[in-house]
């Protein structure tokens, strides 16, 4: 008989029977979605909603950015766990380090675990920064970015192998849907039972809620996870973090610059890292609202700390133990201060050393603990077994998907009816606890 389940991390997850699609929704700030239900933009992802659906929130991995959140939904573990803190990280002999490579875990992920077990995965990320790390454990991965230069293992390309037309732009709001269909159009090409799609969050860097950047955005989601559906998956859908302006009332960047601070305060040995580092600069041109401060001399420490907390924007300065401690992080990842900004204001090493020349708008970031709160989201009914007596976290969204939404599995030899529930919604459901 084949398996009916396999184990990742500690944690045991179902086999599905038929297909489910866990999308990464980058830089979906629950304001985002809160306003598209609202003013039904949205009505595929209504609709599941209203029939039993679970809609709800979840806490972020702190910090609030795209690579160790991402990590800790593949994983089902936290930072701390999977040793991914940021999207850069600076190692003990002083080199900085983009966190691309699938050798920095320490955990596997989820879908490995899965393909180990003989069951067909597939992730679609967006940026392709993500590709090698959602790849460990020999993966199929591709990304939306790069799909015009990717091949399927018998040699087709990707683009024609989803049978999509060109992919777009990494700065082209259409890029998003794009990772949708083509994970599902590959996912069905490939006989794939777990399906990952990680998107992008140009669009919530660039635009508010309500603005008609997002509203064209979020219509077509909606239009994309209709095809889902329709094609058989059940999905289910969390965010990596949320996202703020980091503006003033005229619209000013509001932005602390550390090292500058340190420097003129006769900190001498301090090197501030923007953990929100990637390739993506139009983004937020590497600015956000948590950096790490290493100290070559411990002895200017609790000057620095003290430096930095007196700034104005900055609410809370840990030391590498307290914020291991606090956010479940890996304590050789991180600096030996960890700042953090308040809801609208981020965090750079200088003024020189940032471009805000290529922003597109105005300032919009994400990173500290104003971001932590994000949406859930799962087209059919959760069990209340896999809710009750716990917080959820975006890293908890396989469990949900795999060990208690109905229709996604079987039922268990020996699991009884029970009632599953829709958020403040309670309805009686096969339960897959």
């Amino acid at each position: 008989m084949s398996p009916s389940c396999f184990t990742a991390n500690g944690r045991r997850y179902r086999i599905p029977e038929t297909p489910v699609l866990a999308v990464c929704a980058d830089g979906w700030d629950p304001a985002y979605v809160d306003d598209a239900l609202t003013r039904g933009l949205m009505p595929r992802l209504s609709a599941v909603i209203a029939a039993g659906g679970l809609h709800t929130h979840a806490r972020a991995q702190v910090p609030t950015f795209t690579n160790p959140n991402n990590v800790a939904i593949v994983t089902g573990v936290s930072a701390a766990h999977n040793g991914v803190a940021g999207n850069h990280y600076r190692t003990r002999d002083g080199t900085e380090v983009q966190v691309t490579d699938p050798g920095l875990l320490k955990a596997e992920t989820i879908h490995a675990a899965a393909r180990a077990a003989g069951v067909g995965v597939l992730c679609v990320t967006a940026k392709d920064k993500l590709r090698r790390l959602l790849a460990s454990g020999e993966v199929p991965s591709f990304s939306a970015e790069k799909a015009h230069e990717q091949h399927l293992p018998d040699g087709t390309e990707v683009i024609a192998a989803a049978g999509l037309g060109p992919n777009p732009d990494i700065y082209d709001w259409r890029l998003s849907p794009y990772t949708i269909d083509l994970a599902v159009a590959l996912g069905v090409r490939m006989g794939a039972r777990i399906v990952y799609a990680s998107l992008t969050d140009f669009v919530q860097h660039t635009a508010a809620p309500g603005d008609p950047l997002a509203d064209s955005f979020y219509r077509a989601v909606d239009v994309s996870i209709g095809a889902a559906l329709e094609a058989g998956f059940t999905v289910g859908l969390v965010a990596d973090h949320g996202m703020n302006a980091k503006t003033d009332s005229d619209g000013r960047p509001r932005i602390q610059f550390l090292d500058d601070a340190l420097t003129a305060a006769g900190v001498r040995s301090a090197h501030t890292l923007c953990p929100i580092t990637d390739p993506y600069v139009a983004h937020h041109a590497a600015l956000g609202s948590l950096a790490w401060v290493h100290l070559d001399d411990p002895s200017e420490r609790s000057r620095a700390a003290g430096v930095v907390a007196g700034l104005e924007g900055v609410e809370a300065v840990l030391d590498r133990s307290a914020a291991a401690a606090a956010f479940d992080l890996p304590p050789d990842r991180i600096g030996d201060l960890i700042v953090l900004g308040d809801a609208g204001t981020v965090l750079g090493r200088s003024a020189a050393g940032h471009d805000l020349s290529q922003l597109h708008g105005a300032l919009r970031s994400h990173g500290g603990l104003h971001e932590r709160r994000v949406p859930l989201i799962i087209s059919h009914p959760v069990a209340a077994a896999g809710l009750e007596g716990r917080e959820l976290h975006n890293r908890d969204l396989h469990d949900l998907l795999l060990n208690h939404t109905a229709l996604a599995v079987s039922p268990h030899p020996g699991s009884t009816r029970g009632t599953a529930v829709t958020g403040s919604t309670a309805m009686t459901s096969a339960t897959a606890a």
